[in-house]
């Protein structure tokens, strides 16, 4: 729970303006009208309060669920396992990081506008329903990341163990998260830019039913494959970046505790 939670504030906290960067690009009214390079940490009281929770609820799942399936003397089972760990580690993390992502993205694109007034904003004119606009979104973004970057990460790590003759360091845990991460990032983009699509749009707009594959195709029929790939660059930078400061303190602090 330490680990994971002092991972996630520092990944969070420390590439936010690459993170604001991407929404605005992703955002439907385009890069300058939501704010350009101005009020780059706009919604960081948001990510602020929900890093912690959010890394430390996916930790403690992804470690508890990876001890209790087959894994290690089947090395063609780790695979699997790290999926189905890192899977659910998504999906019970999710339920932290959907209201906290919501409220974030949409002052973003709104620097004028505080968290606090944009949280009762949504409060008032959708409820706590308005707070999990996105949840399916995020989550199907999430597992097919997850399904990338976690057995990749695992993979690196046994192999560099292997060829070095002990386990990796810290340091060499963050550089594999970084390429593990940054793979990861590129080949699900579309999906992040639907989520940020469906997160932003207006109550009773088409996006904000949720509806991935609608959100897909809009995007698919107004911009073309350079729309669904929106951000692109700024999100493979963050998240390979975000690897390694992420997963690279989350065993350093590990080790540090026990």
């Amino acid at each position: 729970l330490k680990a994971g939670g002092v991972a996630g504030v520092c990944v969070d906290l420390i590439l936010f303006p690459l993170d604001t960067v991407k929404t605005r690009l992703q955002s439907p009214q385009g890069f300058r009208k939501a704010g350009g390079f101005r009020g780059i940490y706009a919604g960081v009281p948001s990510t602020a309060i929900g890093s912690f929770p959010n890394a430390a609820a996916f930790f403690i799942t992804y470690e508890n669920v990876k001890s209790l399936l087959p894994h290690g003397s089947s090395s063609y089972l780790s695979p699997a396992t790290h999926m189905v760990a890192a899977s659910l580690g998504e999906v019970v993390a999710c339920l932290i990081r959907v209201p906290s992502e919501v409220v974030k993205q949409r002052a973003q694109v709104s620097p004028s506008s505080s968290t606090l007034r944009i949280l009762s904003h949504t409060l008032y004119h959708e409820g706590i329903q308005g707070l999990y606009r996105g949840y399916k979104s995020t989550v199907l973004r999430e597992i097919p990341f997850s399904l990338v970057q976690f057995p990749l990460w695992e993979s690196l790590k046994d192999l560099w163990s292997w060829k070095q003759g002990h386990v990796v360091d810290s340091w060499q845990s963050a550089v594999c998260g970084a390429f593990a991460g940054g793979f990861a990032a590129a080949v699900t983009t579309p999906l992040d830019v639907a989520k940020t699509r469906i997160m932003l749009a207006k109550a009773g707009s088409r996006n904000a039913s949720g509806n991935v594959l609608t959100a897909l195709a809009g995007i698919w029929r107004t911009q073309g494959l350079s729309g669904l790939f929106a951000g692109v660059v700024p999100r493979m930078a963050a998240i390979s970046l975000g690897g390694f400061i992420f997963l690279g303190t989350y065993e350093k602090t590990r080790q540090l505790l026990l």
